[in-house]
């Protein structure tokens, strides 16, 4: 295999240190970002609800995402399971809105899943994706 494709662990220190995964997997120009729940960096929940939770999972994506050169233009898919779809929907607007100050008025191809449980029994939503980042910006971590 090619060295720019042997897959590379990016894991920013700006979010809990991982144990048994990584945050994403680098290999070429594409970063494959883990499932992120709204963990803060002391590994607890974000509380305050849906919203509130949104804005911290999807912050965790994007740091990893910016931890290889990305920015939030070059994620190309997003998967975000939840655990309540009707309260997803009912806070539509305040969560476009969390959208558009983290990430700006780019969409990529997303889709919404409903379960009945995520990793962390109080976790609300868990959202994971993949992102095509340019050459010319692509940081490859030391691995």
């Amino acid at each position: 295999m090619p060295t720019d494709l042997m897959p590379l662990s990016v894991n920013p220190a700006a979010l809990p240190e991982p144990s048994g995964f990584s945050h994403g997997t680098l290999s070429g120009n594409t970063l494959y970002l883990g499932g992120q729940t709204a963990l803060d960096k002391e590994m607890r929940i974000v509380p305050g609800g849906i919203v509130e939770q949104f804005r911290q999972a999807f912050g965790n994506v994007l740091a990893t995402v910016r931890e290889a050169g990305g920015i939030p233009e070059d994620l190309v898919s997003i998967t975000i399971f939840l655990t309540d779809i009707p309260d997803y929907q009912a806070h539509g607007r305040e969560i476009g809105r969390a959208w558009r100050e983290l990430a700006g008025p780019v969409y990529p191809a997303m889709a919404g899943i409903g379960t009945t449980a995520l990793w962390q029994p109080e976790a609300l939503i868990e959202i994971m994706g993949v992102a095509v980042i340019p050459d010319e910006r692509l940081v490859r971590p030391r691995g």
